[in-house]
């Protein structure tokens, strides 16, 4: 076989229907098909997973006794394959202590600067922070001139427990001559009266010379015995004075003693460097009254005090009416109308049995071993910026060394963009520049490498956990290739998933750099700038589940025509403009100052009954304006509330006024967050048609003859489900060296039944059969069923009907899961005028063209039955089929968080500052004015 390829022979994972095709090596070769084609069974289940297991072969004989576990490709040959590594669009950090910079390796390479080429001031008076050796010392004394002197060191605190000893001692170690007070004293002339003890300013002389070129060698030797019986200090007395050295780091003013810089010191995950209040977070939880209470309208009698409304504090919640009664405060008053004094008694105070219910929480802190009571009180708390760090995570001593003027957390706290400058222009001094140049080389290659995939937004001091699925893939791909990995396998899953046309031209020419390095790069994509740029297209079809799993295409991008997305590529296929827009008005959603992250008083628009798409480059502030601001304000207008997880560090923006909100009946973000974090969630339960299918098996002859009923065939309850893997149908196994598998049931065979079960069937399917079903195979086998059809059928509609009935929650992609949550809305869409507000965060994201037109089918659905839906989108066809464009921008960061343009698609592109618009241009003047069908 030629070593210039990557041979696959009859690959049959999932919906792979026998792939056999070549794949050449050292290329850029993008995956691509209609979502649900197979591409990521190819991709990631087959190709990522052997190269995966070629890897731990080549490790240690300890790790290859896993091998077996680990999952293995359903294909008959795979040859030509380097070791694997997989950039997946999820975010793997759920720590709080993991941040941009710690995740990209930056932040160590600070360290590694701030130690070597770092200066110490003092952390009490600024002055700097000295250590001397005895040559340096002697350096800076003979720079004095001529003249005598006299090389001492103070006698230590510990060695002045009486005269009599002092004398002994020093007389034993070889010294006679003192300095009291100024004074020269001999010990062997000492009056009978005298006590050193009582001596302020007591040294001891070491030596006495001349300043002179011969004397060189003697200084040094003199400073650096002073250095050691006077616990590394020596004082130099001259005539002009007298010059203090220590080999401690110390203030050179005050003698405030200073820790030398080492990287560990700069670590806030390291003892060493992590300030003591808040242990390195950053941040002090603190019991906060808008969480103990979080409805200021609820009166005593209503439950305002949250923690008391639990079942197991009913006693708590009888003795606070009682105690109110007692202190005439009204227990049927809504907590925002009583007197401030009365709810700082009830919150912090004490009268007679009554504990306040901030002491109370304080009090089940020894309990926090328990993990309900640590979930419990985890509730109640705010996560407050550490008052003794101010959020920097570091304690006094790290924040005390300074490059360039500028403490490490200082730094940290600029967004990549601007670090690259500060890099650039940073001059360290000719002993520091030599030793610093390796590191300023590494830390301007893997700052660029962010700032060229689109990261050039994030700070440093960011948490790793509140970047999204495409942040934290872009990080992943900086950092393969800060690692110059050569002749792996690199798999990508939709890298320009967040990214701005603008960026995505970025991302492409770091692939090419990737692949240049001589690796592989498969990339699972449906952009066509990225399928355009590619080496090598390999297209997957010609449908998606069971219609799909075959090679429609597989050569240069340009020699596909017939395929699907070839006729995209050549244009023969596109998304036209609508021959008509809604008109805008005359109902609005005004928003007006939008504060938080870089907005600053933003107003923006939004017109009521059309489709709006708020656009701009990545941190422009997209999310913050409909999200945090937009979001949560109409939460609290229709709801009394936000849903915000504010003791998580979820923030609500402020917003001046928001005017029309009256004129929405609810407001729904459908999100991409997972419909269930474990494999027991699946699209059938989510959609409540599961219900139906276990009624029609529980009404089967054999399930009425067994006294079967409906719970009898859950997977979720004990009574048919296989008890060996608690009707999971697989059981997790720890890898120890590498991520945790899941392997089918020995048992149950994955079926998630005990045997008997599968007994009961309808049209020849048990009830794992049926689990297996495609949403399309279901709805032909239950055309019968009217209330199980008319979900399943959303689900076709929403471009899912190539998804098993009981495929697991987990391997669903964010896309499929917000598309999920569309179907189950769109059931209670049918009624006009329903008035609501759906809130989408990039739909668009893992759909092939063709779906994006079957999603803008979808939305105009919701928005024909009367409703307001508003995308965040970069998808140039979903913003040219919008009928009004909020774009923010012009640049990320604080170069961003301000509307740029605002109107019709029409009028976005003709604005001249709006990089959205330079993009749009083109598609405008090019589409057809045809409404996609």
């Amino acid at each position: 076989m030629p070593q210039d390829v990557i041979r696959i022979v009859n690959a049959r994972q999932h919906n792979l229907k026998g792939v056999t095709v070549d794949l050449p090596r050292r290329a850029l070769v993008v995956v691509t098909g209609p979502s649900g084609s197979g591409k990521s069974s190819l991709a990631f289940d087959t190709l990522y997973a052997e190269g995966q297991r070629r890897y731990a072969e080549s490790l240690s004989t300890y790790a290859k006794q896993f091998l077996d576990r680990m999952p293995k490709p359903v294909v008959d040959r795979l040859d030509g394959i380097p070791p694997a590594v997989a950039i997946r669009q999820h975010n793997p950090s759920v720590s709080s202590r993991s941040t941009v910079g710690t995740a990209t390796e930056v932040y160590d390479y600070l360290r590694l600067l701030w130690a070597r080429a770092g200066t110490t001031l003092c952390r009490t008076c600024g002055g700097p922070v000295r250590q001397e050796t005895p040559q340096s010392a002697a350096d800076e004394v003979q720079a004095l001139g001529a003249g005598r002197l006299q090389v001492c060191f103070p006698l230590p605190p510990s060695a002045r427990y009486s005269h009599a000893a002092i004398v002994e001692n020093l007389k034993a170690l070889g010294f006679l001559r003192l300095l009291a007070d100024g004074n020269p004293v001999h010990l062997e002339e000492l009056d009978a009266d005298t006590d050193l003890t009582a001596v302020e300013d007591l040294l001891v002389v070491v030596d006495r010379l001349e300043i002179g070129r011969e004397a060189g060698n003697r200084l040094v030797e003199g400073i650096a015995t002073a250095f050691q019986e006077g616990e590394g200090i020596a004082i130099v007395v001259h005539d002009g004075g007298r010059l203090r050295f220590t080999e401690h780091p110390s203030c050179s003013r005050c003698d405030t003693p200073a820790r030398a810089p080492t990287p560990a010191l700069f670590s806030f995950n390291n003892p060493q460097g992590a300030c003591a209040a808040c242990n390195g977070f950053g941040a002090v939880l603190e019991y906060d009254e808008s969480l103990i209470v979080p409805n200021g309208d609820l009166a005593l009698s209503d439950g305002a005090i949250d923690p008391w409304t639990k079942p197991r504090y009913e006693a708590r919640r009888r003795l606070l009416l009682d105690t109110a009664t007692r202190l005439k405060i009204d227990p049927n008053r809504p907590w925002s109308r009583l007197k401030a004094a009365d709810r700082a008694l009830l919150l912090n105070g004490k009268s007679g049995k009554y504990l306040g219910i901030i002491p109370f929480l304080r009090g089940l802190e020894p309990k926090r071993y328990k993990q309900y009571v640590r979930v419990f009180l985890r509730q109640y708390q705010l996560a407050l910026t550490c008052p003794a760090c101010q959020g920097t995570r570091l304690n006094e001593h790290a924040l005390a060394v300074r490059v360039a003027g500028g403490t490490i957390a200082q730094v940290s706290a600029r967004p990549v963009g601007e670090l690259r400058g500060w890099l650039q222009h940073l001059r360290l001094g000719p002993e520091h520049q030599a030793v610093a140049q390796l590191i300023l080389d590494q830390l301007e290659a893997r700052l660029r490498y962010l700032d060229d995939v689109g990261l050039g937004y994030l700070t440093l001091d960011r948490q790793a956990r509140t970047l999204s699925g495409g942040e934290a893939q872009r990080i992943a791909l900086a950092n393969a290739l800060g690692s110059q990995l050569v002749d792996s396998l690199y798999v990508l899953d939709e890298p320009s998933i967040g990214l701005h046309p603008r960026d995505t031209d970025r991302l492409l020419a770091l692939l090419h750099r990737l692949r240049d390095l001589g690796n592989t790069v498969i990339v699972v994509e449906h952009d066509l700038a990225a399928v355009r740029e590619a080496d090598f297209m390999l297209e997957l079809g010609p449908g998606a589940g069971e219609k799909g799993g075959s090679v429609v295409h597989a050569g240069p991008p340009a020699a596909a025509t017939t395929t699907l997305t070839g006729q995209y590529l050549s244009g023969a296929r596109c998304i036209a403009v609508p021959s008509a827009r809604r008109a805008a008005g005359p109902l609005w959603l005004e928003v007006r100052g939008a504060t938080l992250h870089n907005l600053r008083g933003v107003d923006a628009r939004i017109p009521l009954g059309t489709l709006t798409a708020v656009t701009g480059v990545s941190g422009s502030g997209k999310s913050s304006l409909v999200h945090d601001v937009i979001y949560r304000a109409l939460e609290r207008r229709l709801h009394g509330g936000h849903s915000a997880k504010s003791h998580l560090g979820e923030q609500v923006g402020a917003v001046a006024d928001l005017a029309g909100s009256q004129l929405i009946s609810d407001v729904l973000l459908v999100d991409q967050s997972p419909i269930g974090r474990t494999p027991r969630s699946n699209p059938v339960t989510y959609v409540k048609g599961f219900d139906d299918i276990r009624e029609l098996f529980a009404g089967q002859p054999l399930a009425l003859a067994r006294g079967y009923t409906a719970s009898s065939f859950s997977f979720n309850l004990p009574g048919g489900r296989c008890e060996a893997c608690d009707g999971a149908g697989h059981v997790q196994i720890e890898m120890v060296f590498l991520a945790d598998v899941f392997v089918p049931c020995e048992i149950c065979g994955g079926s998630r039944y005990r045997r008997e079960m599968l007994d009961v069937r309808i049209h020849g399917a048990s009830i794992h059969d049926v689990l297996q079903w495609t949403v399309e195979e279901a709805i032909t086998r239950f055309r019968h069923q009217p209330k199980l059809g008319a979900a399943l059928w959303q689900l076709q509609q929403v471009g899912l009907g190539y998804l098993r009935l009981g495929q697991p929650a987990t391997t669903l992609s964010g896309g499929e899961a917000q598309r999920l949550k569309i179907a189950r809305e769109l059931a209670g869409a049918k009624r006009k005028g329903a008035r609501k507000l759906y809130i989408l965060d990039e739909p668009t994201t893992g759909l092939h063209l063709d779906d994006v037109r079957v999603l803008i089918q979808v939305l105009d659905r919701l928005v024909d039955a009367g409703n307001t839906v508003l995308v965040i989108e970069h998808h140039l066809d979903v913003i040219k089929r919008a009928d009004w464009v909020i774009d923010l921008g012009p640049e990320a960061g604080d170069g961003g968080g301000r509307v740029v343009a605002e109107g019709t698609p029409e009028a976005v592109a003709a604005t001249p500052a709006s990089l959205t618009g330079r993009y749009l241009q083109p598609l405008l003047e090019a589409a057809t004015a045809e409404v996609p069908g």
